[in-house]
């Protein structure tokens, strides 16, 4: 009531002042809180002022405020501006990952891989702040606020603009007016202890909203006569409310603002503060729900909001609203550029893995898709980019690169229900012999211990060419089966060595050729009245070709990868005894124990079709066929399990790991995988496989046809992915369950 009798009150003031004298109209002033996910409920109230054809003069904002606000100020509608929000990946843009897709080839099987890095400086390897850059969350505000790159002095844009930062040094907030739209922003929304501070104009800034996340004041000194204030904070939490440590820490870091948001609501004129109880700041898996409830708040408000608008229309007349038009954003021509930064690298490496070429014209997405080039090469930690008009009218970019250390030291756990737990340690440097290079060491510690090394040299135009020289080693225990039930146990001890050149392009292929040498030693660990025992080693030449077009390393949404080798085995040395019934066999010859050699032709590829924003289908096909081959167990494809772990295995819904062996063998399986809640997926696959087929074995005694199927239950971990899965096969004629966390060796 006492809003509205004031409300009337202004009015009855309008039309004195317009009777007595020739009247300016009000200036109607709109700020928009920070709040972190919770901002996005301001879309609503920004659909129901375009509905309600209410001009906004002046506007304000902090945090997520800043972004939203930002863009209405820029001229984007606010119908634009939920469909952006609606469509972007949140999870991505606040994280320091970005798409696969940018990773060049050799770097996605280890992108993502770990759930710490911890970089070498020259304090010795340094933890982690617990901040991120926000690469994706850099490009896409470039992008969003392109049409602004020219500006400098925001009250030039359609509407005037102000966003706060905080000065770590002092204390106190900062309006910015000026400068570079896109910086500005995101030091306006860089939450302590989450995102790194931005520096302007010497001043280091994190987020406004520990000082003053309700910017009513500013968007008076403005030359606002009427404010309308939007909040989605509330002020300080009440004690019942401060229930955990990071409720807690907010709360102290936005103290200074929670003791003078009230002061900041006095200035308002229409104050809506929106219910958030049940989200958080962080809840951006629940924005559609959050834009809705503010599009909600945003009808309730429409009829003051109207009666606002034809008040002041029919004392002044009907402004404008053309001319708080978005500017358009063609591409620019840009005739030079700087590189800030760069200490471990050259200009000539960044710009060359970039493709960046000056004296051409480029548009926000072909730059922004330049700078995930360059960031996919995992020699940066940030790569951002602004531009700076000419006098000639051409444009420079300057790119700001913060470079990662040379050398790494990463980890990651897993546990599988074959492999147990595993903790995986890696050690990655970069430029160690020679610019343009990369090796690591890999160890798996568990019972079953693995160790992986490998060196990898590009070079050529654009580093295109490669050498890549490796050794694994590892040692797994394998249950033997006899058609489906456990006949003992074995120890198998593995060593490859490989050596192979390679060509990639486009980031999606590489193709090449190599050489490696495999030895193997079988051992029996709890004896079956077949056991094998002993050595074999061999070598073998091969040509490859990968394909890698997905979008993400867990759970992808879209894409294909592909590996495929054709491979001449050959060299074979077995030194080898057969035990039957426990005692020794005297001719392993005549059942199968051969050394001729043979080709091959190994297959995997996994497509991922999205039907739906939740909804993704699954196709995988798997090959491995052994030619003119008289062996039996050395080089036969081991079925079953649902992660691909070891040598030679086809992964199998249904069965457990190695539960046979075959010469040849097809298989397929179909999925769908529906994402229940954010980071919640249930997938179904169904597996069909064929095998003894082309070489073929006398005397197998499983069905040359299988099916099988699973139900798995996965959570996208921020460590990585936990998957239950319940698996069936009717040719085992039971069901098993199936767990797996994290990322495989």
């Amino acid at each position: 009531m006492r809003k509205i009798i004031l409300t009337a009150l202004f009015f009855l003031i309008l039309v004195s002042l317009y009777s007595q004298a020739p009247a300016t109209r009000p200036k109607i002033g709109l700020t928009l809180s920070g709040g972190g996910a919770k901002g996005l409920a301001h879309i609503g109230i920004l659909k129901a002022i375009d509905s309600a054809g209410l001009k906004i003069d002046y506007l304000s904002g902090t945090s997520m405020g800043s972004i939203v606000g930002g863009l209405y100020a820029l001229g984007y509608s606010s119908d634009s501006i939920e469909k952006m929000a609606r469509q972007f990946d949140w999870e991505t843009l606040l994280t320091n990952k970005t798409s696969l897709r940018a990773m060049i080839m050799e770097e996605k099987e280890e992108y993502g891989k770990y759930a710490l890095e911890l970089q070498l400086t020259g304090k010795g390897f340094q933890l982690p702040t617990g901040v991120l850059e926000g690469e994706e969350m850099w490009l896409k505000l470039n992008e969003m606020f392109a049409p602004a790159y020219n500006i400098r002095d925001f009250n030039q844009l359609p509407v005037p603009f102000r966003c706060i930062g905080t000065d770590v040094s002092t204390g106190n907030a900062v309006v910015l007016d000026h400068g570079n739209l896109v910086s500005a922003i995101r030091a306006s929304m860089a939450i302590p202890s989450v995102f790194t501070a931005v520096e302007i104009d010497s001043c280091v800034l994190v987020d406004g909203g520990v000082v003053r996340n309700f910017p009513v004041s500013d968007v008076r000194d403005m030359g606002a006569d009427f404010v309308i204030g939007s909040s989605v904070s509330g002020g300080l939490l009440p004690p019942e409310k401060l229930t955990d440590a990071a409720s807690i820490l907010m709360q102290v870091i936005f103290l200074p603002d929670g003791l003078q948001y009230q002061e900041q609501v006095k200035w308002c004129d229409i104050y809506i503060e929106h219910p958030m109880d049940n989200y958080s700041a962080a809840s951006f898996g629940k924005s559609g729900e959050i834009i809705d409830l503010g599009i909600e708040q945003g009808w309730r408000l429409y009829p003051r909001l109207k009666h606002l608008a034809d008040s002041l229309d029919a004392l002044f007349g009907k402004p404008d609203l053309k001319q708080r038009r978005l500017p358009e954003a063609d591409s620019v021509f840009i005739s030079a550029y700087e590189v800030r930064g760069l200490q471990r690298t050259d200009e000539e490496y960044f710009t060359k893995m970039m493709g960046f070429v000056p004296g051409r014209y480029y548009d926000v997405t072909r730059l922004s898709n330049r700078v995930r080039n360059v960031f996919g090469t995992r020699y940066y930690n940030r790569v951002l980019y602004s531009l700076e008009p000419l006098p000639d009218g051409t444009v420079k970019v300057i790119f700001d690169v913060d470079e990662n250390a040379l050398t790494q030291a990463k980890l990651a756990l897993h546990y599988n229900s074959y492999s147990s737990a595993t903790l995986v340690t890696n050690l990655t440097t970069r430029n160690l012999f020679l610019p343009a290079s990369r090796s690591l060491v890999t160890l798996a510690l568990s019972e079953n211990f693995r160790l992986r090394g490998e060196h990898l040299q590009q070079f050529g135009k654009n580093n295109r060419l490669a050498f890549a020289g490796g050794i694994q080693f590892e040692t797994f225990g394998f249950t033997n089966f006899q058609k489906f039930t456990p006949k003992g146990s074995q120890r198998q001890t593995f060593f490859k060595g490989e050596v192979k050149m390679q060509f990639s392009t486009e980031r999606k292929w590489s193709l090449g050729s190599g050489w490696r040498y495999e030895w193997v030693n079988y051992r029996p660990s709890i004896e079956s009245s077949f056991d094998l025992k002993g050595d074999n080693t061999l070598q073998s030449v091969f040509g490859f070709l990968l394909f890698n077009s997905l979008d993400a390393s867990f759970f992808p949404n879209q894409g294909f990868k592909m590996a495929a080798e054709l491979g001449y085995l050959y060299g074979q040395q077995p030194i080898l005894t057969l035990r039957l019934d426990g005692e020794p066999f005297a001719n392993p010859d005549s059942i199968g124990i051969r050394k001729n050699n043979f080709p091959r032709i190994v297959f995997s590829g996994d497509w991922y079709k999205p039907l739906s924003r939740r909804a993704t289908l699954l196709l995988q096909g798997q090959i491995g066929l052994n030619f003119n081959y008289e062996q039996i167990i050395l080089n036969d494809f081991a079925v079953g399990g649902l992660t691909r772990q070891f040598r030679n295995q086809i992964t199998f819904a249904g069965l457990q790991e190695a539960t046979f062996y075959t010469p040849a063998v097809a298989a397929s399986m179909l999925g769908f995988r529906y994402e229940v809640i954010n980071n919640l997926y249930c997938t179904l696959r169904v597996d069909g496989l064929a095998h003894n087929f082309i070489s073929r074995r006398a005397g197998m005694r499983i069905p040359e046809f299988l099916s099988g199927s699973a139900l798995t239950v996965a959570y996208n971990t921020p460590i990585g992915p936990l998957e239950l899965s319940a698996m069936y096969s009717p040719d085992l004629g039971k069901v098993g369950t199936y767990i797996n966390f994290g990322m495989a060796f």
